[in-house]
C-alpha cells in the first residue's frame, strides 16, 4: 500500500486544536503526538507576535554574520543559525516561554531544558534541500541514551511546498532510531530504509503561515525541498531534552540546567530585542555529526 502525500494547512485543523496563552495541550494534542511523531499548532504566536518575530529575524545580523552553508548535493545551499543559551533577549524569550516548555513537558512527560535553537534561511531560488534524517541521529552521537527529546518549528515567513516546507513522515518515530550517514554536506537517514518506510506511511507537507508552529518528536523522519520560489523561508527552531536524559559525555550541546520559564506576555514586551552581545553561535567545526563551510 502506497499513501499520497498529505498537505497540512489550518482547514485541516480545528479551531480547538489553537493553543492560546499557556494554556497546556488537551489530551487528545498529546495522543495525536505519540501516535503521528508530530503536532500541528496553527496560531501559536498571534499577528502580533509574528510580526515582531519576522521583523528581528530580518533585522538581527547576528544571522547573516553566523550563517553556515550546508551543501545539498543538489546545487543548493541550506543556510542554519545555531545557539545553545536561551538568553535575555526574543530569541530566548521564545524558547523560554510558557506555552512552549509547557507544552513540551506535557509531550515528553518530564521537566525538559532548552537544548538548543537555530534559524533554518531558505534564500529565494538557492535555498537548498535537507535530507531525510532524524534529529536524534545527530543527537544520539552526542551521548544522550533515549530519544525522549522533541523540538517546535515555527513559521517565520509563509512556508509552502514552492519555498521548501517541512516535509514529515507520519508515524516514522515508531520505527526508532535509523542508522544515519553523511551526504555531502548533511547527516541524512538510510536511504534504504527510507525508501521502505514511504511505502506504508504518510507523507505529510506542512504548510503554514507565520505564527503557526510544529512540534515533532526526535525520531520523526524530515526533510525538505529547494526554494524554488522568489520568496523566502525562514523558519526557527527551538529543541528541548528532558531531564531525565541527560548527556553522558560532553559534546556542543548543553548538559542539563533548570530551564528560568518566561510568561507569555515576555515576547512582546521583549520586543525585537536582538541577540544579546555574548551570544555564542554553533561552530560546526566542534560539530562531528555535520560538516559545513562558512560563506566567505
Amino acid at each position: 500500500m502506497t499513501f499520497r502525500p498529505a498537505i497540512a494547512t489550518l482547514a485541516a485543523f480545528p479551531a480547538t486544536q489553537k493553543l492560546m496563552a499557556a494554556q497546556p495541550l488537551d489530551a487528545q494534542q498529546v495522543a495525536d503526538f505519540h501516535r503521528d511523531g508530530f503536532l500541528i499548532v496553527p496560531g501559536l504566536f498571534d499577528a502580533a507576535e509574528a510580526d515582531i518575530l519576522r521583523a528581528a529575524a530580518k533585522a538581527d545580523k547576528s544571522f547573516e554574520a553566523n550563517a553556515y552553508d550546508l551543501e545539498d548535493g543538489e546545487g543548493g545551499k541550506a543556510q542554519l543559525v545555531l545557539w545553545n543559551k536561551a538568553g535575555e533577549d526574543l530569541w530566548g524569550a521564545i524558547a523560554r516561554s510558557e506555552r512552549i516548555v509547557n507544552a513540551m513537558e506535557q509531550l515528553l512527560d518530564d521537566e525538559v531544558y532548552h537544548y538548543h535553537s537555530k534559524m533554518s534561511i531558505k534564500a529565494p531560488r538557492t535555498g537548498g534541500a535537507w535530507s531525510w534524517h532524524q534529529d536524534y541521529g545527530y543527537w544520539y552521537q552526542n551521548g544522550c541514551l533515549f530519544p525522549d527529546m522533541a523540538s517546535v518549528f515555527i513559521a517565520v515567513d509563509p512556508n509552502t511546498r514552492a519555498n521548501g516546507c517541512l516535509q514529515v513522515l507520519k508515524g516514522s518515530h515508531q520505527l526508532g532510531r535509523v542508522e544515519h550517514g553523511r551526504f555531502g554536506d548533511q547527516t541524512g537517514a538510510d536511504p534504504e530504509r527510507v525508501e521502505e518506510a514511504l511505502k506504508v506511511m504518510e507523507l505529510v507537507y506542512v504548510e503554514i503561515d507565520p505564527g503557526d508552529a510544529l512540534f515533532f518528536h526526535s525520531n520523526t523522519l524530515h526533510r525538505s525541498d529547494q526554494n524554488t520560489s522568489d520568496e523566502p523561508r525562514w523558519s526557527l527552531l527551538c529543541c528541548y531534552n528532558s531531564k531525565h536524559n541527560n548527556p553522558y559525555k560532553e559534546s556542543h550541546h548543553p548538559f542539563y540546567e533548570p530551564l528560568e520559564k518566561l510568561p507569555d506576555s515576555a515576547i512582546k514586551e521583549m520586543g525585537a530585542k536582538l541577540f544579546e552581545s555574548d551570544t555564542e553561535f554553533w561552530d560546526p567545526a566542534a560539530d562531528e555529526t555535520v560538516g559545513a563551510s562558512k560563506d566567505d
